[in-house]
C-alpha cells in the first residue's frame, strides 16, 4: 500500500454508504415523532434501533484507517443486515393497518439495509480491506471518485428535495381531494376515487364568489397601487438625502413591525367609523396600505442604495432635473424591486382576512378571504365548498408567482450586496 494512488484512494461505495446513512438518520428523526404523536411505541423501539445500527454504519464507513478495516467492514455488514431487519419488522407489526407514512418509514430502513448489504461486499471495497487492491485499479477508482461521486451527491441532494416537495404537496393534494370528492367529508377512502365537479359548480355558478373575488381585486389593486405611490418616493428619499429624524423615522418603521397587527384593530376600528370608511374598499386599501408601507419602504430603501450615485449625477450635468432623474433613470432601474414590492402589497391585501372581517359587517363588502370563512361556522361546514374556493383562490397567487418570476429574483437580490 505504498503506492499514491492506492494511498489515497477510498472507495466510492463508502462514501455512498456514509451519505444514504445520514440522510436515512436525519429521516428517521422525523418517523420517531410521528410514532410519538400516535402513540405507536413498539414502532419506536424498532425505529430508535434502526437509528442505531444507522449511526453505527456511517462511524463504520466514514473511518478509513488502514488499521482494522476488516473489522469495520464486518460491522457494517452486521448492521446492514439489523437496519433492513428492522424495516421488515417495523412494516409487519402494522399488519393490514400501515399508513403511507408507515411505508415509507420501512423505505428509509430497507433502503439503506440492502444497499449496505450490497455495496460493503462489492469486490472493490473487498480487496480495498484486504489491501490487496493493485495500481491500476486504484487509479481508476479515484477517476470513477471524481466523475460519479458529484452525481451520487447530487441525487441526494435531490432526495431531501423531494421530501420537502411532498411535505409541501400532500396538504395541497389533501384539498384538491376534497374539493373533488362528493359530500363535505375531510377524510374519504382512496385519493381521487370518485371525482366530481360539483363544489366548482356551486361556487362559480353563485353570485357570492364573483361578488368577493371583485371587492378582493378593486381592494388589492388600490393597495398595490397606492403602496407603490407612496413606498417609491419614501424609499428614495431615505437612500439618498440626509435630513433631520431620519434615523428615527426609519427605526421607527423597523419598531412598528415588530408589534402584531391586532393591537391597532380597535383604533383603526374608531378611525374608519368616525370617517364613514367601514364597509367600504377604500377604508380597506388605507388600512393595507400603511400596513405594508413600512416593509415596502425598506425593500426599495435597500434596493435604491445599490443603484450608484454617479449615474444620477452625470444626468444632472446634462441638464436633466431632480424629478427626469428619479423618473428616466432610478425607475427603470428599479423595475426588478418594484415588482417585487408590488407583488408583496397585492398579496398581503388579497390574503388578509382580520381587518376585513372587523372593517366589513356585510356580506356584499366580504373579500375572498372572509368569503371563504364563512363556509364554515359552528353549527355547519361545508368542506367541499370550501376545499374548492381554496383552490380557486389561490389560483391568481399561483399566476402571479409564475410571471413575476423573474423579477422576483433579480429583486430579492439586488439589496442584499451593496456597491
Amino acid at each position: 500500500m505504498s503506492d499514491l494512488a492506492i494511498r489515497w484512494f477510498i472507495p466510492l461505495e463508502l462514501r455512498i454508504l456514509s451519505g444514504m446513512s445520514l440522510l436515512s438518520c436525519a429521516l428517521l428523526l422525523v418517523v420517531l415523532l410521528f410514532d410519538y404523536l400516535r402513540g405507536d411505541y413498539d414502532s419506536m423501539l424498532i425505529h430508535w434501533l434502526g437509528m442505531l445500527a444507522l449511526s453505527v454504519m456511517i462511524l463504520t464507513s466514514i473511518d478509513h484507517t488502514e488499521e482494522g478495516r476488516t473489522k469495520r467492514r464486518d460491522m457494517g455488514l452486521i448492521t446492514s443486515g439489523i437496519t433492513l431487519a428492522c424495516g421488515i419488522t417495523g412494516l409487519f407489526i402494522r399488519g393490514q393497518e400501515y399508513l403511507l407514512v408507515d411505508l415509507w418509514a420501512a423505505l428509509v430502513l430497507l433502503i439503506p439495509g440492502l444497499s449496505g448489504l450490497y455495496l460493503l461486499s462489492s469486490p472493490v471495497v473487498s480487496r480495498w480491506v484486504d489491501s490487496t487492491l493493485e495500481r491500476a485499479e486504484a487509479e481508476a477508482g479515484l477517476a470513477r471518485n471524481r466523475l460519479l461521486l458529484p452525481k451520487w451527491q447530487a441525487g441526494l441532494k435531490h432526495v431531501v428535495l423531494l421530501h420537502v416537495v411532498a411535505v409541501v404537496m400532500i396538504p395541497v393534494l389533501w384539498i384538491i381531494d376534497v374539493a373533488i370528492s362528493p359530500g363535505d367529508a375531510l377524510q374519504g377512502g382512496t385519493l381521487f376515487s370518485s371525482p366530481t365537479g360539483e363544489h366548482f359548480s356551486n361556487i362559480l355558478g353563485g353570485e357570492n364568489f364573483w361578488r368577493w373575488a371583485r371587492n378582493s381585486v378593486i381592494v388589492s389593486i388600490g393597495t398595490t397601487i397606492l403602496g407603490l405611490c407612496l413606498a417609491i418616493p419614501a424609499g428614495y428619499a431615505f437612500s439618498r438625502y440626509r435630513f433631520k429624524g431620519r434615523g428615527a423615522m426609519m427605526f421607527t418603521f423597523l419598531l412598528v413591525q415588530m408589534f402584531p397587527g391586532i393591537i391597532i384593530l380597535v383604533p383603526y376600528f374608531m378611525v374608519m367609523k368616525s370617517l364613514g370608511l367601514l364597509n367600504t374598499a377604500i377604508g380597506l386599501i388605507l388600512a393595507y396600505s400603511v400596513t405594508a408601507l413600512p416593509l415596502c419602504v425598506w425593500m426599495l430603501k435597500g434596493f435604491f442604495d445599490t443603484v450608484p450615485k454617479e449615474l444620477e449625477e452625470a444626468a444632472l450635468l446634462d441638464g436633466c432635473s431632480q424629478f427626469g432623474v428619479f423618473y428616466r433613470i432610478i425607475l427603470p432601474l428599479s423595475l426588478p424591486a418594484i415588482a417585487v414590492t408590488a407583488l408583496f402589497s397585492f398579496l398581503a391585501a388579497w390574503n388578509e382576512f382580520l381587518l376585513a372581517l372587523t372593517f366589513n359587517t356585510s356580506d356584499e363588502m366580504f373579500t375572498l378571504p372572509v368569503g371563504l370563512a364563512s363556509y364554515i361556522s359552528a353549527t355547519d361546514a361545508a368542506w367541499g365548498d370550501f376545499a374548492a374556493m381554496s383552490l380557486l383562490v389561490a389560483i391568481p397567487v399561483v399566476l402571479l408567482f409564475i410571471v413575476f418570476q423573474k423579477f422576483l429574483i433579480e429583486g430579492l437580490t439586488a439589496g442584499s450586496v451593496k456597491g
